[in-house]
């Protein structure tokens, strides 16, 4: 078991985060190892029974705070993945509370397309942003979402639950690797965060814990 206020790099594998109220202070803040993306895919894996909006990852730069996010919006019925403050929408999903749930984003500056994968299951790519890197210092957050940089949260938009096997790549995993992940079958860690050598920070122990899966 880890302790709230928990920090330092740790293997997580077989563990997960539980946020067990709502606050508009607790969260979980990662490090990121570098702080130029021209491409990205970012992987988790999350449990909750809320009817309202929540975010599942948040990065957000110095210049922008929706620069990577994965966010649920409730009255859309839709994920709503964020980047460079554009946003993409998908909607029509079987986002079945308490239940465990699988969800990927990829993005490619080149082409500026974005991809959702829910539950293994890809879906349309669609354009958000392209030509413009993901660049400075990345705050990464979960179980907030942050409308500025490292901060400014919303108790309404907190997340409640669990959030499990966060990895993040500055590349765009192909099917096979994302469904590997789904699959939980031999995959190459992310190399920008990695779940089995997590670099992180409890904030706010009163609020949360690690707890075994």
């Amino acid at each position: 078991m880890l302790t709230a206020g928990a920090a330092g790099v740790q293997d997580l594998s077989e563990q997960m985060f539980t946020f067990p109220q709502r606050s508009n202070t607790a969260h979980v803040r990662l490090t990121a190892s570098r702080q130029d993306f021209s491409k990205v895919t970012v992987c988790l894996r999350s449990l909750t029974d809320l009817q309202s909006d929540h975010p599942l990852f948040s990065l957000a730069t110095p210049l922008r705070d929706n620069d990577f996010l994965i966010f649920w919006r409730e009255s859309s019925q839709a994920f709503q993945p964020h980047v460079n403050n554009n946003r993409a929408q998908y909607r029509q999903l079987d986002y079945e509370p308490n239940v465990w749930h699988s969800i990927c984003s990829t993005w490619d500056s080149t082409s500026g397309l974005i991809q959702l994968w829910f539950d293994g299951k890809p879906l349309t790519r669609k354009f958000v942003s392209s030509g413009s890197n993901i660049t400075g210092n990345p705050i990464i957050v979960l179980g907030q979402e942050q409308d500025s940089h490292g901060g400014g949260f919303n108790i309404r938009q907190s997340f409640v639950g669990s959030i499990s096997d966060v990895h993040m790549w500055d590349y765009v995993l192909s099917p096979c690797e994302i469904q590997n992940y789904v699959n939980d079958l031999n995959l190459t860690p992310g190399n920008v965060v990695n779940w089995r050598a997590l670099d992180f920070q409890i904030v706010d122990r009163d609020r949360y814990t690690c707890i075994d899966s």
